[in-house]
């Protein structure tokens, strides 16, 4: 006989990525739900129809169970009828978790994990990096938002969602994964070899810029996490303090994370005129959700944005933008405009199903597409070089892509290496040597595992450096131009 099946109704709600953080709201923030005493009443049922077809998903079931061959766990069947069934919605966010996976799900939003620290998601049926979290060992790797992971530790990736990558790409500290990565406008996929560390979730961090003895606030925002409003608050009172004239907020490569932290920071900002978001359901019912601040601050604000911006990012960025008639400055956004529910099973795994679409404040569906920025700002080509893989020695008269990427790298530190096609000329052997006696290294013109680790570390530094950072100094620029 088929049980019938109960949905939970007050289950949590998720506009995750990926599985290294996502993003959760608390049920009550959009729409009424129903009581714990309702959620008992009220089971799903099947129609004759349905219940027909059913009926032959019982009939497989029983035919394998009993009949098949060679032994097979009854978990396992229904675990792949669950994978099946979702498998048709070709929804690339909508997955069926085991125990293990759901466990480890729910453990990406403590105050720390254990990993690379990088938000994995899918775009065009590929798995890619969304985005490497401040600081991780991803980011220190070279990792990149659109990179595409192609295998780990040799496995191919091809044909699993992002919690089933996930796992395989996260383990205990110290320990090492590779990744294999095809990188947008790189012919050769390169390969990472990272040490697994310790990803704490600090995610605010600000600072006072000052230009021409004005004072602007400038905040930066890596994730949402349980802290995340909190903190954000507490490094706004201290900038406010400084009297600030403007403030920037930077949520450029942030990959998302909980819902509820931007709901708080966005009540700070926005002020109630307009809903800050919607919900719109399969039928098109639409559920607005408004701040409770009455008006705007006295400074202005504008917000950082780029391709790494994600989901809770996105729907900050939007809520400033339309809610709040804040400028963005950067790039068009990565594009993430579902809402995915988690469903608990009784066995501890869940399902996680594609429930809503999420809309902007004057219903703008962003999926797919992202969010254009007010002022479009490109960076300065040194925060778009590619790293270097070198397994040999690289010198004159060789041809090899990551000699082109060497060139791009000694071009954009100031060594003119006079062309970048990836041929190694006297040109090039002249600007590597230059730069090899700039940074104490044995002048021999030759592109060796040393001198590609410098310009790695020199290239690092010069995007560190605020001065190379267009995208901010312009936010600053607009914000005191009057």
């Amino acid at each position: 006989m088929l049980k019938k099946w109960m949905l939970p109704l007050a289950i949590v709600l998720s506009l995750a990525i990926g599985v290294t953080g996502g993003m959760y709201f608390e049920p009550n923030l959009f729409m009424k739900w129903n009581t714990p005493e309702e959620v008992e009443r009220e089971k799903l049922t099947l129609n004759d129809g349905s219940l027909e077809e059913m009926e032959k998903i019982v009939q497989a079931y029983e035919l394998i169970n009993r009949y098949y061959i060679d032994e097979v766990e009854e978990s396992d069947l229904v675990s792949g009828a669950i994978q099946g069934m979702i498998g048709t919605l070709k929804d690339p966010y909508s997955v069926y978790m085991d125990k293990e996976t759901a466990e480890q799900f729910n453990e990406s939003l403590d105050s720390s994990f254990e990993g690379i620290g990088t938000e994995i998601g899918v775009e065009e049926e590929k798995v890619i990096i969304v985005s490497p979290y401040k600081d991780s060992p991803a980011e220190k790797a070279g990792l990149k938002p659109k990179d595409e992971i192609v295998s780990v530790n040799g496995k191919s990736v091809q044909g699993l969602n992002v919690q089933e990558v996930s796992v395989l790409i996260r383990g205990e500290k110290g320990t090492r994964v590779r990744l294999e990565i095809k990188r947008p406008g790189v012919t050769r996929h390169l390969s990472f070899h990272i040490k697994r560390d310790t990803i704490p979730i600090e995610t605010v961090f600000s600072d006072i810029k000052e230009q021409n003895g004005e004072k602007v606030g400038y905040i930066e925002i890596s994730s949402f996490s349980k802290n995340t409003a909190a903190d954000f608050n507490n490094h706004l009172k201290k900038l406010e303090k400084e009297n600030i004239k403007a403030l920037v907020i930077d949520v450029r490569s942030n990959p998302g994370g909980l819902l509820t932290a931007v709901s708080k920071i966005v009540n700070e900002l926005v002020p109630s005129e307009k809903p800050y978001m919607m919900i719109e359901n399969k039928y098109g019912e639409k559920s607005e959700s408004y701040t409770k601040l009455a008006k705007k601050k006295p400074y202005n604000i504008a917000v950082l944005i780029d391709e790494g911006s994600a989901s809770a990012s996105e729907i900050l960025a939007a809520a400033l933008q339309e809610a709040g008639g804040y400028p963005l400055i950067g790039e068009k956004t990565f594009g993430k405009g579902t809402v995915q529910q988690a469903v608990p099973m009784d066995d501890g795994s869940n399902i996680k199903l594609t429930f809503y679409k999420w809309l902007t404040p004057n219903g703008n569906w962003i999926h797919q597409k992202g969010i254009k920025p007010t002022l479009a700002i490109s960076q300065p080509p040194v925060f778009t070089t590619h790293a270097l893989s070198i397994d040999q020695t690289l010198e004159k008269d060789m041809t090899d892509e990551q000699i082109e990427h060497a060139q791009e790298i000694l071009r954009s530190l100031g060594y003119e290496p006079g062309r970048i096609d990836g041929y190694y000329d006297l040109k090039t052997e002249i600007a590597v040597k230059a730069f090899q006696s700039a940074t104490g290294l044995p002048a021999t013109g030759k592109i060796d595992v040393k001198t590609a680790a410098a310009m790695e570390k020199e290239i690092e530094e010069e995007k560190k450096d605020e001065n190379n950072d267009i995208q901010l100094r312009t936010a600053i620029r607009y914000l005191l131009k009057d």
